[in-house]
């Protein structure tokens, strides 16, 4: 089979290209512009074009090989010449995780799938790293780099695939997981779900077509009371001694899940709760997941005030381990129409383990031009007292440089620009 990709360089569809090539299929793509996971996929005689993404590119390999299969990232406006292309030669059209649901039901591979508003890139890569270290062969999909392996992998060996299910677009309903593992959840995206009980829906009906599903017990747990085939996790093991209690709480989830799967007739191999518990206390984290940078510089994806909060606790954890005197938040929000929906959130107790807060103005992207742009000093409002107001320029840098002089841990927080000027100038 014939696969096109439109946005091939992109992290997602980047991996589903990688992930699709290793399970043999032929694959061919284009992008607006040249990036590493680009130049990853020419190695692997991928054929690519780079540029305007007019659709002569892709009339022309339908031509010379045929097409059955036209994949876009959901960052493709849906009138996009390559798209139009597409239709006007009959190719079938889909998003990438029916084309990723596809190969895992080609393959019969037994899907492991972890969802959640918070927590399941963490969670995935969790997953991910102790099946390797129980000498397991494991494929995979994941939102972002692994410290320990790429976004996408295909292994012929595997008889799992682990899974980043994320809610956006409903993308999770595609698929019907082995077991998924459900991290928390709180109503976001509120773009594609405009009420909480839509959003919650979206979850319910995820679990119902899952084999078994692992939860926590949280104030939304009662939406999965008429679900028979769950376990619900009410306290964390004791024996996980990673920093940060959402960490700890992912890592139960994890030894939950492998639990059940054995159980019900997988062989992970002998003393499987003493090696996989040695595993997670050895999980070296994912890239944008509390990365350290630099010596008491730290970087995180995270942009929900819950994000916020439990990073900001393991942090602390980290800082008290570590002999710093405190913790510097530098925060960079991520969408204002997002602002606008939490922006009640922001209350002294989401800061409580930060001594001081940085507020950088609100990254745009997708945004309703209806909105009002909201401010970081009406953002901050509930925290006047620790929140210094800056801009992404050289003035913080000198800032972020000040503080780590002085025996601070800096976090920088932001699913935007922040990191990359922070890791720019300290990951040297």
């Amino acid at each position: 089979m014939n696969i096109y990709l439109s946005g091939i360089g992109g992290v997602g569809i980047g991996a589903l290209a990688d992930i699709a090539e290793s399970a043999g299929y032929t694959i061919f793509g284009s992008d607006r512009n040249n990036s590493m996971m680009v130049e990853k996929l020419k190695k692997k005689n991928i054929d690519i074009e780079i540029g305007n993404q007019d659709g002569s590119f892709l009339k022309t390999k339908f031509i010379e090989n045929g097409i059955d299969w036209f994949v876009y990232t959901a960052a493709l406006p849906k009138d996009h010449p390559e798209i139009k292309m597409a239709k006007s030669l009959g190719i079938k059209i889909t998003k990438r995780d029916e084309l990723l649901n596809y190969i895992i039901e080609q393959k019969k591979l037994k899907l492991i799938a972890i969802s959640g508003t918070h927590g399941k890139t963490t969670t995935t890569g969790m997953m991910i790293w102790v099946l390797k270290q129980l000498g397991v062969p494991v494929s995979w999909s994941i939102g972002t780099t692994l410290t320990f392996g790429d976004s996408g992998y295909f292994d012929p060996k595997s008889d799992f695939f682990v899974y980043e299910a994320d809610e956006f677009d409903r993308n999770f309903l595609h698929f019907s997981p082995t077991i998924s593992l459900i991290t928390s959840i709180d109503h976001d995206h509120t773009d594609i779900y405009r009420t909480e009980k839509d959003y919650l829906d979206a979850f319910v009906q995820f679990v119902r077509q899952s084999d078994f599903t692992v939860s926590w017990q949280d104030e939304h747990g009662e939406i999965f009371e008429d679900i028979h085939n769950k376990f619900i996790l009410k306290d964390i093991d004791s024996n996980v001694v990673l920093a940060g209690t959402h960490n700890r709480k992912n890592a139960t989830l994890v030894l939950e899940a492998l639990e059940y799967l054995a159980s019900i007739g997988y062989d992970f191999g002998e003393n499987l709760y003493e090696r996989t518990l040695k595993a997670i206390n050895s999980f070296p984290g994912t890239v944008r997941r509390f990365e350290k940078i630099a010596n008491g510089i730290y970087s995180d994806y995270g942009h929900h005030p819950v994000e916020v909060c439990s990073t900001l606790e393991m942090a602390q954890e980290v800082a008290n381990k570590e002999g710093f005197k405190g913790v510097v938040l530098i925060y960079q929000p991520h969408q204002n129409v997002r602002q606008v929906e939490v922006q009640n959130e922001y209350t002294e107790d989401v800061f409580k383990f930060a001594n001081k807060v940085i507020w950088l103005p609100t990254y745009l992207s997708r945004e309703d031009p209806s909105l009002e742009i909201l401010t970081p000093q009406f953002l901050a409002k509930n925290i006047k007292d620790k929140a210094i107001f800056s801009q992404l320029d050289s003035s913080l840098i000198d800032t972020i440089k000040e503080y780590q002089k002085n025996n601070y841990l800096v976090l920088a927080m932001s699913a935007g620009s922040l990191d990359g000027l922070v890791r720019s100038e300290f990951n040297k």
